[in-house]
């Protein structure tokens, strides 16, 4: 008996290899692509002002911090109750905005961690008791990616 030959004689070896190729090539296309590694990074600096009555003599009292910046001369103000038995209180500048007491100034803007000089004043009960001054860093991020060809 004679075999008859046609292109498909052989299509049980070419279809297996048209499956398993494009089985091969669909797996390639649903795997996620490669990335490397990325870190989000934030650096924010604080300054931490605060005053305390040595002997607590006063009981509770209020104290408004005022700091002012030496380069645009705005103003910002917090003020803090100290209860009766606490003696003293510690503030952040700036305040996170998100805080109910914030350092603000006159139309109720946060103060913004921009680098510079800035003058303080501590009034206790509406007297000046204690001032000072700082610096205010200026601050920056290096991000390294991993898993990237070094060039």
């Amino acid at each position: 008996m004679a075999s008859l030959f046609t292109p498909f004689s052989k299509a049980p070896n070419q279809l297996r290899l048209l499956v398993s190729g494009a089985a091969l090539f669909a797996l390639t296309l649903a795997a996620p692509a490669a990335q490397a590694q990325t870190w989000m990074v934030s650096t924010t600096p604080y300054i931490k002002l605060g005053i305390l009555d040595k002997y607590n003599s006063l009981g509770g009292f209020t104290a408004t911090f005022f700091v002012t910046s030496e380069k645009s001369g705005q103003e910002f103000m917090l003020t803090k109750q100290v209860a009766k038995g606490q003696n003293g209180v510690d503030v952040l500048f700036p305040t996170e905005p998100s805080d109910p007491e914030y350092f603000k100034n006159a139309q109720g803007l946060a103060a913004q961690p921009t680098p510079g000089r800035y003058l303080w004043e501590c009034r206790v009960n509406g007297k000046k008791a204690v001032s000072g001054h700082f610096m205010f860093p200026e601050t920056g991020n290096d991000i390294t990616v991993t898993g990237q060809a070094q060039r």
